[in-house]
């Protein structure tokens, strides 16, 4: 289902970017495996999955020290660089060798994105390390679909700072009333507002309960729907 909240001018819309886990991929079970493997290594009993997904959305190392604090049931802020170095070395270890043993691409996205790149320029920009996202985006096939590929690693500042959107529309000639960003969490709604570029949610990823608290433009519960969002 589609639910316009305000207005998108789609026809002048040059530019769709994308995030990646919750957008276009479910890589839920494989990042949870590979939290729980560090927390192993750590010594430490093993989250839920609800949880360590609940934590995706602001690069690999917030979602170790978030799975580290929840552990402890402490502030996130509170646990020690060092214990975060050593468990994010071997989450990284571990996810780099089984990050597409269980991801898979959403329903409907293959199809989507083909139909979008016939009038847009497409591209990625993920808090995930751009080296695995690379690898998952070739693996799945989609890869061929996006001008360019960017991690949580390929700027200074990650989402929802506007840094690497805004590299992104430079590099692609548009302009920011050009630009949509489609993500699942509010870190894709602000990344967009703070770039002055509109936003669509998706409902059917890992952080559509707090696409209530930072409302994008366009709300859909399907990848299907993005084409019909934009008249594709």
């Amino acid at each position: 289902m589609l639910h316009i909240l305000r207005p998108v001018p789609a026809a002048q819309l040059k530019f769709i970017v994308f995030d990646l886990d919750g957008t276009l991929i479910d890589s839920a079970r494989d990042l949870v495996n590979s939290v729980n493997a560090a927390l192993e290594h750590m010594d430490r009993p093993p989250l839920p999955d609800a949880v360590i997904a609940g934590f995706v959305g602001n690069g690999a190392a917030m979602l170790v020290r978030r799975s580290l604090a929840a552990e402890e049931n402490v502030s996130p802020d509170e646990v020690h660089d060092e214990e975060l170095a050593r468990a994010y070395a071997c989450f990284i270890e571990h996810y780099r060798a089984h990050n597409l043993d269980n991801t898979y691409a959403y329903p409907g996205v293959t199809e989507a994105l083909a139909a979008l790149s016939r009038r847009h320029t497409l591209a990625v920009l993920t808090n995930k390390p751009v080296r695995p996202a690379l690898r998952i985006c070739q693996g799945l096939g989609l890869a061929k679909f996006f001008k360019t590929i960017y991690g949580g690693d390929s700027f200074p500042l990650k989402k929802p700072d506007p840094m690497g959107l805004n590299a992104l529309i430079a590099e692609a000639g548009a302009k920011p009333e050009e630009t949509l960003m489609i993500g699942d969490s509010k870190v894709d709604v602000l990344t967009a507002r703070n770039a002055r570029a509109w936003s669509l949610g998706c409902q059917f990823g890992f952080g559509p309960q707090n696409l209530h608290e930072e409302v994008p433009d366009i709300l859909v519960d399907a990848a299907s729907d993005w084409t019909a969002a934009l008249g594709a």
